[in-house]
């Protein structure tokens, strides 16, 4: 774990002083892989083409343990991968290439870039708040939640299920498709709830919860295998409806969409920072036991 902690460490810090490493994924190797396996088709070929990747994946992370300079070289491979899997690009560079840009117009057009399945995000503060944080769940906080659970197998799970599972460029029959886009959203349920609740940790308890629970109650069972972790959604615009009253008993209007991006922003650097903590402190109990 700590060897994973400090491959994390490393990769964010990375991206953050070089945004353009996050273009680098090539998987032009895994899109051919699939394609041959058009005698394939729905679960057993969903099945096959993740299959063959993860288990190369696992036979060179255990080769390297079993290596000279293996703690070296399992952190490269690991840095490796996790540079892969924070794509297709920066997260946190698509953020500032918004807040940098000089007009609501170019903001929107920015902005795009957080959208995934070909969702347009209009420049309003409740639909780009939806679309960041689902944005930080699949670029950044789902990757890093089965990288901590599983090591480099398990970021490369979550990034090649959502490749297959929400890339329509991919040659996928329907039964196939289908079966991908229900992984990706399995993958996402747990990271997704972690992040409702660190969220709710670093900002509006009250509003955040009472969304989550909101969901929960009117949304039918397992919907969310077929559209998705809908309560992150609904929790990220509850945290930017809310009201807050100020000292003098006046109301903040909370419709700034430049002004919102910013504190949703910092909220999910807190989040970041707590996911990390947390990880921390597992390391070092390990090393005090």
């Amino acid at each position: 774990m700590a060897l994973r902690l400090l491959a994390a460490l490393i990769a964010l810090g990375l991206l953050h002083w070089q945004p353009r490493l996050a273009h680098w994924r090539n998987d032009g190797g895994f899109r051919r892989w699939v394609a041959q396996l058009s005698d394939t088709s729905g679960a057993g070929r969903v099945a096959l083409a993740l299959l063959v990747p993860l288990v190369l994946c696992a036979v060179a992370t255990w080769l390297l343990r079993h290596s000279p300079l293996s703690d070296l070289l399992h952190l490269l491979f690991a840095l490796v991968v996790l540079l892969f899997c924070f794509g297709p690009h920066a997260f946190e560079a698509d953020l500032e290439a918004i807040l940098a840009a000089p007009d609501d117009a170019s903001r929107e057009a920015a902005a795009q870039s957080l959208g995934e399945d070909g969702q347009y995000v209009p420049w309003r503060a409740v639909e780009l708040g939806e679309a960041t944080v689902y944005a930080a769940l699949r670029r950044r906080f789902g990757v890093l939640f089965w990288f901590f659970l599983l090591g480099p197998a398990g970021a490369l799970l979550y990034r090649l299920a959502r490749t297959l599972g929400r890339d329509d460029t991919l040659p996928l029959d329907a039964e196939a498709r289908g079966t991908a886009h229900q992984l990706a959203n399995a993958l996402d349920w747990v990271p997704a709830q972690l992040m409702v609740f660190t969220l709710a940790l670093v900002g509006h308890w009250d509003a955040v919860i009472g969304a989550w629970n909101r969901w929960h109650q009117q949304a039918l069972p397992n919907s969310w295998l077929n559209e998705g972790p809908g309560f992150l959604g609904a929790t990220a615009r509850a945290e930017i409806q809310v009201d807050i009253e100020g000292g003098e008993g006046y109301v903040e209007e909370r419709s700034d969409a430049l002004l919102e991006l910013r504190r949703l922003r910092s909220a999910l650097l807190r989040a970041l920072l707590a996911w990390l903590s947390v990880v921390a402190l597992i390391v070092i109990g390990g090393w005090l036991r």
